[in-house]
C-alpha cells in the first residue's frame, strides 16, 4: 500500500471518531437536562453509526459518519413532586443516558482516534526514512 493511501485512510478514521466524540459530548452534556414543561420529553440519547464507502481516487475503502439514530430505550424517571417538569403523579422523565456507557464509548473513540494518529505518524517517519535514503 502506498503512503498516500494509508494516510488518506487513518485520516477518514480520525473524521469518523472525532464525529464519535462530539455525538458523545453532547450525550454527556445532556445527560441530566430536564423538558422543558411537564409531560414533554427530555432530551434522547444519540448514537452514531459509521459505513465503509469506495474511494475510486484512492482506490481504497475508507470509513465515513452514517447517519446519527436516536436511542429509542426508556428515559429514566425520577420522583420529585415539586420539579417544574413533574408530571401530575410527581414524576420527571430524565435522559436515557447512561454516563459509564457514555464514558467507556469516549474511552474507545480515544482509542481509535490515537491509533490513527500513530497510522499517520508511523507513514510520516517512513516517507522522510525514504527520502533520506534518496538523500545519501
Amino acid at each position: 500500500m502506498d503512503f498516500v493511501k494509508s494516510m488518506s485512510i487513518a485520516a477518514s478514521g480520525l473524521r469518523a471518531q472525532a464525529g464519535r466524540m462530539r455525538i458523545i459530548s453532547e450525550n454527556i452534556a445532556n445527560a441530566d437536562s430536564t423538558p422543558r414543561a411537564p409531560g414533554a420529553e427530555p432530551y434522547r440519547r444519540k448514537i452514531l453509526t459509521f459505513r465503509s464507502e469506495m474511494d475510486r481516487a484512492l482506490g481504497a475503502q475508507v470509513v465515513e459518519m452514517g447517519p446519527t439514530r436516536t436511542d429509542t430505550s426508556d428515559f429514566r424517571i425520577k420522583y420529585e413532586p415539586g420539579h417544574p417538569s413533574a408530571d401530575v403523579n410527581g414524576n420527571v422523565k430524565y435522559p436515557n443516558v447512561n454516563m459509564l456507557v457514555e464514558m467507556t464509548d469516549m474511552r474507545e473513540a480515544q482509542r481509535s482516534y490515537e491509533a490513527n494518529v500513530n497510522v499517520i505518524g508511523a507513514t510520516r517517519r517512513m516517507i522522510q526514512r525514504t527520502i533520506d535514503i534518496l538523500k545519501a
